[in-house]
């Protein structure tokens, strides 16, 4: 409680930065609160910087991790599984699809590019899945940089807005129908609000055809996908820190179970090691699930479960839009923590990897509609 106490300073300070670009968002939802957000929070940051701050960077920090956390958590009371498996089934091959054609790309340009493997991993799966909620969630679980999110949100910002602008056009110009254009802003168009924004741009374009619906539905059900990507990258994450502490053991005991042989060495291990010989424990898959994505799957089945006993969905409707307010703050703390300057200088792999991903992903979209004979 102390802790909390100590950190509302900064909330307070991130809540401040965040309410104008929430409206902001609003307003222009190609962009979106939490990218006002963000480059909001690297813009102060340019003149306060955190020495400066005092205890008021103990509730940034809180802001950037745990808010953030909290904001996945409440994500989950906007998806009602039943629905997304009934809606959702026909567009299900080209979600799964396009979400391995961005993993596998994303790889492949990691080993290419000699990418940092965090800012590697946060622009795969922001890329194929969905946007800043995808990073949101993924960043705790491998331990990500508040650097490295701010670099991955401004690389699928930037295909955001460009998706959102030329695909209702694009569209047309390939003569898709409105249902196939609606399967293919939700699965190729990263974030929810700019998926949002160009099935309206073609609903505009297309009086009566509705494609809005159909892309936010299969944008919603290729949400789903955070779940079993942040448990595998959380055993993933949990296998090496233990293979890295083993290996930690062996090197202190040595690999024949002696001490080393050398004495400055032995005289170090004596003053870093603890006493107890008591051997690492396993890998645990307890330990290795995050809570917060645990919580994420339990709001999500409460949704379902309160949706089908006849509650109206609208009953959640003031926690997911706590979620995307609580996103906003976080992306501003991260803001806040990122260096601009050297976020500008490092930035060129990134885009290019997000570049080649979001080719990746929008061929693979059209593609398998093709194959299909949805278009």
């Amino acid at each position: 409680m102390a802790n909390l106490r100590n950190a509302m300073p900064g909330i307070g300070v991130c809540a401040v930065i965040a309410v104008p670009c929430w409206f902001l968002g609003e307003a222009l939802p190609v962009v979106g609160g939490p990218v006002f957000a963000i480059l909001a929070g690297m813009a102060i940051a340019l003149v306060w910087k955190q020495p400066a701050r005092g205890t008021v960077q103990d509730g940034i920090a809180f802001t950037a991790k745990k808010v953030l956390q909290y904001a996945v958590i409440l994500l989950g009371f906007g998806l009602n599984l039943a629905q997304i498996a009934a809606v959702g089934a026909e567009s299900l091959p080209i979600i799964c699809s396009t979400i391995a054609t961005a993993l596998i790309a994303g790889y492949l340009l990691y080993r290419v590019l000699h990418l940092d493997s965090a800012i590697a991993t946060l622009i795969a799966v922001g890329s194929s899945i969905c946007g800043g909620s995808a990073i949101a969630a993924t960043a705790p679980v491998i331990k990500a940089k508040d650097e490295q999110v701010a670099q991955a949100i401004s690389v699928i910002f930037l295909f955001n807005v460009i998706a959102a602008l030329i695909f209702p056009t694009l569209g047309s110009a390939l003569g898709m129908s409105n249902e196939g254009f609606g399967l293919f802003a939700g699965t190729a168009v990263n974030d929810t609000s700019s998926v949002t924004a160009a099935a309206a741009a073609w609903d505009g374009m297309h009086p009566g055809a509705n494609a809005l619906d159909d892309a936010t539905i299969v944008k919603l059900t290729r949400t789903l996908a955070i779940i079993p990507i942040t448990l595998v990258l959380a055993i993933t994450v949990a296998r090496k820190e233990n293979a890295a502490g083993v290996g930690a053991a062996a090197g202190v005991d040595g690999t024949d179970g002696t001490a080393a042989s050398d004495p400055a060495a032995n005289a170090e291990i004596a003053t870093a090691a603890p006493a107890t010989t008591k051997p690492l424990s396993g890998f645990s898959l307890k330990r290795a699930l995050p809570t917060f994505i645990l919580l994420f799957l339990a709001a999500s089945v409460i949704t379902t479960v309160a949706v089908a006993a006849g509650a109206d969905v609208a009953v959640f409707a003031p926690l997911k839009t706590l979620s995307r307010f609580f996103i906003v703050m976080a992306m501003a703390a991260i803001g806040l923590n990122t260096d601009l300057v050297k976020l500008v200088k490092s930035g060129a792999k990134p885009i290019l990897m997000g570049l080649i991903c979001w080719i990746c992903i929008a061929a693979a979209s059209l593609a398998m509609q093709h194959t299909l004979g949805l278009w």
